[in-house]
């Protein structure tokens, strides 16, 4: 099973691909580490959004999508663009998308220790763990 980690910040979609082959968790490089939605008031940019998502899916065989949630409401909630990126991501075809909590994501890291491969960049591994919590998700 192979699924992408989806951390969304501010106006970017950060991805990392990962695995699960033969017990291991095993990253996917992958040339676009990050998808930008420019000026959401735009709906040229919308579209584009949409479309390059759906290329990267389709390109790289993608059947599903791990994305980390953010927060509704507080300090540290999510701004409006971060959440019209999620419904983008959720309106894809041929492909399943999950939402996972950060407390999801911390239990599955203090449960499995995963370790970050030196081939990510630092601002990849919030999306590349939640590809692996995913994926020890539904090998449960």
């Amino acid at each position: 099973m192979k699924i992408c980690g989806v951390d969304i910040k501010g106006s970017e979609a950060i991805l990392a691909i990962t695995r699960f082959t033969n017990g291991k968790l095993i990253h996917v490089p992958i040339d676009t580490k990050k998808i930008a939605l420019a000026d959401d008031d735009e709906s040229k940019n919308v579209q584009s959004f949409f479309e390059l998502a759906a290329g990267f899916i389709r390109d790289n065989d993608i059947k599903h999508i791990a994305i980390k949630k953010r927060g509704k409401k507080g300090e540290f909630a999510g701004g409006p663009t971060t959440f019209k990126i999620e419904g983008i991501l959720q309106m894809l075809a041929n492909c399943e998308v999950m939402l996972f909590s950060p407390q999801t994501i911390s239990a599955q890291i203090r449960k499995h220790a995963f370790v970050i491969p030196t081939t990510l960049n630092k601002y990849q591994h919030d999306a590349y763990l939640t590809a692996c919590a995913a994926l020890m998700k539904a090998a449960e």
